[in-house]
């Protein structure tokens, strides 16, 4: 019996220093406009530079939907955003502040 608890009293401190991960931010982001989303940018509130491009190569075009998922090894849900679309044969963009951990989703609407 002595020896279980001990076993387990080194199993458990362990776990508690090892450090702690950052989960990951998974949302749903829907494009509710006439325009092709082409890029989509986040960065933490309070940083000043935004992060690389999420989409990479890809799109999101009027009416679909994505799962994002943001693996920036941060403990944050308030996210500033940029959406750059094209209208027009032009780039247009839009920015929005969201705590995309209470969201869930978020939707692009015209």
């Amino acid at each position: 019996m002595k020896v279980h608890k001990f076993i387990t009293s080194i199993v458990l401190a362990a776990v508690l220093a090892s450090p702690a991960r950052a989960e990951d931010l998974v949302f749903m982001l829907t494009n509710n406009t006439n325009s092709t989303l082409e890029r989509f940018y986040t960065s933490p509130v309070g940083v000043d530079d935004w992060e690389e491009d999420v989409f990479g190569n890809d799109v999101l075009e009027p009416g679909e939907s994505i799962r994002i998922t943001i693996r920036d090894g941060r403990s944050v849900c308030r996210y500033d955003m940029r959406f750059e679309f094209t209208k027009d044969s032009e780039l247009e963009n839009t920015e929005d502040t969201q705590d995309l951990c209470e969201l869930g989703s978020y939707e692009l609407h015209q």
